[in-house]
């Protein structure tokens, strides 16, 4: 993965570097969201569509997502197929003239025998 050039793929990346091995689920409104091998590897496991994102550096980036909504039915399929998942939420903090501003920040670390929100 070279070095993401959007505001949004930079906090994908500071979430990803902290959970390498972990498939990371990112939010991104009504979906959480997967990226490079990541993308690659979940739409194989759960047979989902593999699309792209805009392009980094003039390579199209590997995406495929899920709706948060039915996130718990897919991440037990990914953890039970052996694979770490982390997630990543959208966070709020103020900025001072006013404007809010999206973070993106790990929210939980799941594999098989932890103990989580989400049922396996």
């Amino acid at each position: 993965m070279s070095e993401p050039t959007t505001p949004l793929m930079q906090q994908y990346n500071a979430v990803k570097t902290r959970y390498p091995h972990a498939l990371l689920l990112f939010r991104l409104g009504d979906f959480y969201e997967l990226f490079y091998e990541d993308a690659i590897i979940a739409a194989r496991e759960l047979q989902i569509t593999l699309t792209s994102r805009n392009r980094e550096k003039g390579q199209p980036i590997p995406m495929c997502g899920v709706p948060y909504h039915a996130a718990d039915g897919y991440i037990a399929r990914l953890i039970r197929a052996g694979f770490k998942i982390a997630s990543g939420d959208v966070s709020f903090r103020g900025h001072p003239n006013g404007a809010i501003l999206l973070d993106r920040e790990e929210r939980e670390l799941h594999r098989r025998g932890s103990v989580s929100i989400w049922s396996c």
